[in-house]
């Protein structure tokens, strides 16, 4: 049994992530919106691709700013936050679980429950860390990301009007299974993902601690506070940087599986078959066969764009969040 002490700090941290995950994802809608538009596209996302001739068709979606436009048009300003409802029911649980693991992981690692001991571990040991962190969440939170996929794909005319009418259609036609389509894939990626944007924004914390006692006579100061909350907010945009560059071919893989075998408009251009991919490893084949490396990268511009204000969102307000109910609680 826990001590009523590590409980309170266990509801700290899943209150604080599942706060600050809704938060980020509520203001980086509109760009996870057009790059998941693009990963589901067979077609070439760029103008520069349909003029080398690499895919025959025409294109729904040729860039960020044509994109933009189109989904304005047709669907108005709610059209960015397509899928959103689902998406917050994902990201609330899976940064609430993420944060909780991660602060059990690292105290025991640290042996300190304090948030300040926790920079002390070894680099590695955060970078796993993080890694584990993510797969947990993942588990836990992964049908409402499919969910948001499919919702954030289809467009108009909608295919599936209401989150409850994709959930059953899934279920009445892949099975319960068919709520954890592409789900090895996406282990396969939170792995190094999770593990790169929590050890990279550990490492960045540690640099710009460092940096701050190297140009301060109070060499004393040494807390997390030292960090100005611009610091904490350059932190958390280079680390979600970093992961997103890495790891982006397989989320489009991901997006792939999700997606497969579901109805949508034909303006939208080709529909991933049925059981198109045999695994993993052969959807990237088939990907790059087809479509060329760029289309392991498909979404890259506004996936970074969006990856990096939403990690720094993210972390700015899960260590503003845990502070307040830090000093509320106590």
């Amino acid at each position: 049994m826990e001590e009523p002490g590590q409980i309170k700090r266990a509801l700290l941290d899943a209150s604080a992530g599942a706060i600050s995950g809704g938060i980020s994802r509520t203001v980086t809608s509109p760009l996870d919106v057009i790059k998941i538009r693009f990963q589901v596209q067979l077609e070439p996302t760029s103008s520069w691709a349909l003029l080398r001739g690499d895919l025959s068709g025409s294109s729904k979606y040729t860039g960020m700013s044509q994109a933009t436009k189109d989904i304005l048009r047709e669907e108005g300003l709610p059209g960015f936050w397509r899928g959103n409802v689902p998406a917050l029911l994902m990201v609330m649980p899976y940064t609430a679980i993420q944060f909780a693991v991660l602060h059990k992981l690292k105290t025991f690692a640290s042996g300190s429950s304090k948030t300040v001991d926790h920079l002390s571990i070894s680099p590695y040991l955060s970078y796993i860390s993080g890694g584990l962190a993510g797969c947990a969440a993942t588990v836990g939170s992964y049908p409402f990301d499919l969910l948001r996929t499919i919702l954030a794909s289809q467009g108009e005319p909608k295919v599936y009007p209401t989150m409850r009418s994709a959930l059953f259609d899934i279920i009445s036609t892949r099975g319960f299974r068919g709520l954890y389509a592409g789900l090895s894939p996406t282990l396969v990626e939170i792995v190094p993902y999770a593990g790169l944007q929590f050890g990279t924004y550990d490492t960045f914390k540690r640099w710009a601690m460092t940096w701050n006692r190297s140009r301060s006579f109070n060499t004393s100061s040494t807390t997390d506070h030292s960090l100005s909350s611009f610091q904490l907010f350059i932190c958390g945009l280079a680390a979600g940087t970093c992961a997103k560059l890495v790891c982006h071919p397989l989320d489009v893989v991901k997006k792939r599986f999700q997606i497969e075998g579901l109805q949508r408009h034909p303006k939208y251009g080709a529909r991933v078959d049925h059981r198109a991919y045999k695994n993993m490893f052969d959807a990237l084949q088939r990907i790059l066969q087809s479509e060329g490396w760029h289309g392991l990268y498909k979404g890259i511009v506004p996936s970074t764009i969006k990856a990096a204000p939403a990690g720094a969102v993210t972390f700015v307000a899960y260590e503003f969040t845990s502070d307040w109910l830090e000093s509320i609680l106590s």
